[in-house]
């Protein structure tokens, strides 16, 4: 089974240069705790409810502050083609719980989570992929 069957393609994204209230906003209206950082519909990070939280709040910035300065420029992703066996173990061996997902010319095409796992997947994959987020840091 390849990922492109069992990803979820409401993908929401938001600019380097929006602002943190905005990209929360966002966040809150579709319900998500994380949105992808994209430059047109290229994928140049990613940014978090928690990142907003500690990158920002807890430094003091406002909320004018642009997503750029807080957002995760790191970004792991997979592709749309690959095997679902091969990815859960790769978000087990990262211990995260969703990883955006990519055709082969690096377009954002949609999202992987673990519930798409659980509902979409074989069992082996998502209990190698439980097994691995669950593991403490």
């Amino acid at each position: 089974m390849k990922v492109a069957q069992i990803m979820n393609t409401d993908v929401f994204l938001t600019a380097p240069n929006r602002s943190i209230r905005e990209a929360a906003e966002t966040m809150q209206r579709m319900d998500v705790g994380s949105l992808p950082v994209g430059d047109g519909d290229r994928l140049v990070g990613m940014v978090t409810d928690r990142d907003i939280a500690v990158r920002a709040v807890a430094r003091g910035l406002n909320a004018d502050t642009p997503v750029r300065d807080v957002m995760t420029q790191d970004i792991r992703y997979c592709f749309d083609d690959q095997d679902v066996d091969d990815v859960a173990r790769n978000m087990a061996d990262l211990q995260v719980r969703r990883l955006p997902v990519i055709n082969r010319d690096k377009r954002l095409v949609g999202f992987v989570s673990l519930a798409d796992f659980a509902h979409g997947a074989d069992n082996g994959a998502t209990e190698e992929l439980v097994k691995g987020v669950a593991t403490p840091h």
